[in-house]
This record gives C-alpha cells, sequence and structure tokens, in this order.
C-alpha cells in the first residue's frame, strides 16, 4: 500500500514521525512517501526536527512558502494533484490543521486517477480529528471542518473529539478514538532530551519560564502585541523567561517597532540573569522538549504545547481566547487566559508561588497511538 504522509510546518512532522516509524515495522503492507509541502519552513531550516525525530529527507518537496491563505492553499492544490496524478498512492494521510492538510484533503477527495479502473482515488485519513474551537474566525477552524468532512478516517486524540464528529453526523463506523501521536514523539525523545545542552548553552538554572508565541491574532496586531509584551515585563520582573522566537513573531515585533531593546530585556529594577526576557532562535525539538520539561510554567498559544505540557504536569498558560483542546482545560494543567495582561500576570504570579493547576494524564495518552492508527489502517484496507 503507497501512502503519502503530508506535513506543511514542523509541528506536523512531529505526528508524522511515530506513523511513519510504525509503518516501517510493516514493510510487506506499506511503501511510505515523506511528503513536506514547504508551507512554514523550507527544508533546511526543519532539517533538525527531521533529524532530532529520525525521519529521512522528504520524497517530495513542494517548496510552496509563504502567502495569503488564498495564496497558499492554491499553490499546494496545484503541486499536490500533479503528485497524486503521477504517484496515485492508496491512502493520503493528513495531520493537523494547517492550511497543506486542508489543499492536500481537497485534492485527494476530488482526484480521479487516470487510466485507473472506476476512475480510483486515494483513501484519506485524518490524524487528530474532530478538535474543535467552535470560532470560524480561526482559519485552522475552517481547516478541520473540511479535513473532517472529507477524510474517509478519522483518528482522534481524544473521547470530547468523537463526540464532536458525531455530533456533526459523521458515521460511527469512520471515527476511530486511538490516543495522542504528539504524546508518541515526546516519549520517543525523552530519553535523547536528557542528553541535550540547551540549558547550560543558555546560561539557565531551573528557575525559569517558557514562552511561545507565533499565532497571526496575537503577533499581527500591534494593540494585542504590546498587551502581551506589557505582561511578560511584569512577570519578568519575577522569573527569567526564555523565548525562541518564530521567525513571523521576529518580523511582526521588528515592522511594529517593538523588537528594539527587546532582546536580552530585562526590567529597569532588575539586572539579575534569573529575570527579564531571553529571546534566543527557533531550537529542535529535543532542545525545545528539554528547555519545556525544566520550565516552572509555560506560557503558549499553541495547540501541541497544550498537550504536551497536560502530559508532563507543568502548568501552561495559553494566550488565547479559545482552544480546540479544551481537554488540557478539564483535565490538564492549561488555563485559558486571553492576551489581558492582568490575568496573565496574577495567573503567572499564582502558579510562582506554588498555587498551579494541576492535572491528570487524557486516556490513551500512553506512546502507542501510532500502532492503533496502523492496526486500524491494516484492518480496513
Amino acid at each position: 500500500m503507497r501512502a503519502i504522509l503530508v506535513g506543511g510546518a514542523r509541528p506536523n512532522f512531529m505526528k508524522i514521525a511515530p506513523i511513519w516509524h510504525e509503518m516501517g515495522r510493516y514493510p510487506q503492507h506499506f511503501d511510505p512517501v515523506l511528503l513536506h509541502t514547504g508551507q512554514h519552513y523550507d527544508y533546511e531550516m526543519s532539517k533538525v526536527f527531521f533529524e532530532d525525530l529520525g525521519l529521512p529527507e522528504p520524497d517530495i518537496y513542494l517548496g510552496v512558502g509563504s502567502g495569503t491563505h488564498a495564496q497558499q492553499t492554491a499553490r499546494v492544490m496545484a503541486t499536490i494533484e500533479k503528485v497524486l496524478s503521477e504517484t496515485q498512492p492508496d491512502l493520503v494521510i493528513v495531520v493537523g490543521d494547517v492550511n497543506s492538510t486542508l489543499a492536500c484533503t481537497l485534492v485527494a477527495a476530488k482526484i480521479r486517477y487516470p487510466g485507473s479502473a472506476h476512475l480510483r482515488r486515494p483513501s484519506i485519513a485524518h490524524i487528530e480529528a474532530g478538535l474543535r474551537s467552535f470560532d470560524r474566525r480561526m482559519p485552522e477552524e475552517i481547516n478541520r471542518l473540511v479535513a473532517d468532512t472529507l477524510s474517509d478516517y478519522l483518528f482522534t486524540t481524544c473521547e470530547d473529539a468523537d463526540e464532536n464528529l458525531r455530533h456533526e453526523g459523521v458515521p460511527q463506523g469512520k471515527i476511530f478514538f486511538v490516543g495522542n501521536v504528539m504524546v508518541d514523539a515526546l516519549l520517543n525523545q525523552k530519553e535523547k532530551a536528557k542528553e541535550s545542552k540547551i540549558l547550560q548553552v543558555l546560561g539557565l538554572r531551573a528557575d525559569y519560564a517558557l514562552l511561545t508565541l507565533h499565532r497571526p491574532e496575537n503577533v499581527d496586531d500591534r494593540g494585542t502585541m504590546s498587551r502581551i509584551l506589557d505582561a511578560l515585563a511584569q512577570v519578568g520582573e519575577h522569573i527569567k523567561i526564555v523565548f525562541p522566537i518564530h521567525p513571523r513573531t521576529r518580523k511582526r515585533l521588528t515592522e511594529f517597532g517593538l523588537l528594539n531593546g527587546l532582546s536580552g530585556y530585562q526590567p529597569a529594577a532588575f539586572r539579575s540573569p534569573d529575570q527579564g526576557l531571553l529571546l534566543i532562535d527557533p531550537v529542535g525539538y529535543t532542545d525545545f522538549l528539554r528547555l519545556m520539561e525544566e520550565a516552572r510554567l509555560v506560557l503558549t498559544d499553541s495547540g501541541g504545547v497544550q498537550e504536551e505540557t497536560t502530559f508532563l504536569g507543568i502548568p501552561c498558560l495559553t494566550l488565547r481566547r479559545n482552544t480546540e483542546r479544551p481537554i488540557t482545560i478539564t483535565q490538564g494543567t492549561n488555563v485559558l487566559v486571553g492576551t489581558d495582561p492582568e490575568r496573565i500576570v496574577n495567573e503567572s504570579l499564582k502558579i510562582l508561588r506554588g498555587e498551579g493547576k494541576t492535572g491528570s494524564v487524557p486516556r490513551l495518552w500512553d506512546g502507542k497511538a501510532a500502532r492503533r492508527i496502523i492496526n486500524v489502517l491494516l484492518e480496513v484496507l
């Protein structure tokens, strides 16, 4: 069975890696093809992620680059159509909710292979199906809805995702609750992360916070970005905040004139190396995992980080007005704080006082999700 595994951004490959490795256990059944659309990063920039995750160079690299949602989606659709026509895979596997997921799902659902009997098309499997923020202002929510509507096999991370799909009229026979492949990737790298020297390289002690920030609704608006920075300045008076800065965020901060003086920023009243905001370049997965495991708290607008912190039992504050991963709030360590400076500061200080939220690990987040996915595919295909 020829299966194309589609990724467009670095977090996608964290979810693809466990599936690719599991397919390797069944060479008589699977011929996996790794496809990188190049939506967010060119291969050279994401190469360290491939190395950390034990993935080979992509078999196919589309190099679509950035652009508006329409431009990016159109470029992926045009190029993936040619790829599918030429390779005629039996299965297309898409993950998450990026534009590449939407584009590849649309093409795979509509294509009919030339010269094939009964105008055959590939089956489509969506990993992380059923997640909903119920906010259609988010482009990712549109991508999730369309991918789930068109996919043949919907693999979910949690039972509330199953309920979302049933509520939308998806037949139960298409829904498979398998657990979280992100946890598979984390567990696969956990021992390797212990060997990371990132803490020594950055001169960090154990007492620091970790920040990630990249979503357009946060970084594309100067007012929102300024409010977040105000909150970080106040939190930074109590603990050092390590900030691996996303290229998109760096670009916006530069455009807004907010980057000058921010690098290595420390509040005026403090000159201790244990306080302030430390900006660093993006790091590989094992280095990031090491930073996350040792952090007192994590501030983020990333979906995957909400899940990882819940699994690791690390307090997490999500700088968004909603989340498609509510299980990290109801069961995990996550607190939704939005972009209100007062809320961000108050919740951060609560954690630093030892009054932070504790949580539990959701069911089937056990490192065996990829195995369950492959078992289902072997049975149904």
